[in-house]
């Protein structure tokens, strides 16, 4: 296979796996702040393959699935913000939920340029952070929340009675717009779902169980089989160099399922027909995202200490730096901190792709 015949195959069927999970309802953000603009990413998504080639037939035969008029996938020119603005107020409140995975500086976008708007959202699940284990690109900072701290702090405070409790400080490098004041913003605010990798560590796939399932594909020519063994060997393989113990695993060695645990959580979670149960999370927590420290960017902070924190309609407790006991400020964040089963997603996923 040509490369360009592989480029165009990629493409054809990156769009294929995406109408798996995007529905009405999902919109998934996978954001990286060196992308290239919309304009280029687009340009070429929809060429047709070369004729008279394997490729050609392929395409043909899933071509109403990938077609840009599909009922399931709909590609747009408008900058990603205003359109998850117009399909939020399209849509009746509390029917959207906004996948995040990658840093938050869209949604942050969106949200600053219509609150109102943004807080019509179901949901954000979000892909990011570490609260109680180390990061992975720092001791403490996870890549989407250390890529675009003050993003994370902006769409995180938006879950607070008071947002601008746990804004970034004064002076933070962001050219967007302040949040309107509490009163302004009337009772509704955001549901932020958080998936750091206190969870999503533990939801992993094993080389062996790659093995397994392309292998035989791979001996009968499955051209989609044939290019995730490359690329998930190369993984592998990096995995090996990266942390301790992988070395000497073999095809024990894992690559974390971070991203595909937040679409499984949007999937099933309110579909009764899955079958599935068991997603528990710890509700209204006061996560704050750290965004000027020199060695703790991106860090979620929590207040660990053995402190009585004021119920409701109680005044405020004196000498509270930060206000962290306070029942009006702080975020409240849904984090959580087990799902279905961590050995459940690796084989859902591999069956969802090849059947």
């Amino acid at each position: 296979m040509a490369p360009t015949d592989l480029a165009a195959y990629t493409q054809a069927y990156v769009l294929a796996l995406l109408t798996l999970y995007i529905q009405n309802q999902l919109i998934i953000i996978a954001q990286h702040p060196h992308h290239s603009s919309s304009s280029e990413t687009w340009k070429h998504l929809f060429d047709s393959p070369p004729p008279g080639t394997l490729l050609s037939s392929t395409a043909a035969s899933v071509e109403p699935s990938m077609s840009p008029t599909s009922h399931l996938f709909t590609p747009s020119s408008s900058p990603s913000h205003l359109e998850i603005l117009r399909i939020l107020d399209a849509e009746p409140p509390d029917t959207v939920t906004v996948i995040a995975i990658g840093p938050l500086t869209t949604i942050a976008t969106a949200a600053a340029h219509a609150p109102a708007t943004f807080l019509r959202a179901k949901q954000v699940v979000v892909m990011g952070g570490a609260v109680y284990v180390p990061g992975n690109m720092t001791p403490v900072g996870e890549f989407n929340t250390i890529a675009d701290a003050v993003a994370a702090a902006r769409v995180y405070s938006l879950t607070s009675p008071d947002p601008e409790s746990t804004m970034p400080p004064f002076g933070s490098a962001t050219s967007l717009s302040d949040y309107p004041t509490a009163s302004e913003l009337g009772d509704r605010r955001l549901r932020v779902v958080k998936m750091p990798l206190d969870v999503t560590t533990r939801h992993n796939l094993r080389r062996d169980e790659v093995k397994a399932k392309l292998n035989p594909l791979t001996e009968k020519g499955s051209p989609l089989a044939e290019w995730m063994n490359a690329f998930l060997a190369a993984t592998f393989e990096k995995m090996e160099t990266l942390h301790h113990g992988h070395e000497v695993e073999g095809d024990a060695t894992h690559i974390d399922l971070h991203d595909p645990v937040c679409v499984w959580y949007a999937v099933t979670f309110d579909d009764q027909s899955s079958g599935l149960s068991g997603w528990e999370f710890i509700n209204g927590e006061d996560i704050r995202i750290e965004t000027v420290g020199q060695w703790t960017r991106g860090m979620c902070v929590v207040d660990r200490r053995d402190r009585k924190k004021a119920e409701k309609g109680e005044k405020e407790v004196e000498g509270d730096m930060g206000e962290w006991l306070s029942w009006r400020k702080g975020n409240r964040v849904d984090r959580c901190v087990k799902t279905p089963g961590e050995r459940l997603l690796a084989g859902v996923l591999l069956e969802t792709i090849f059947g």
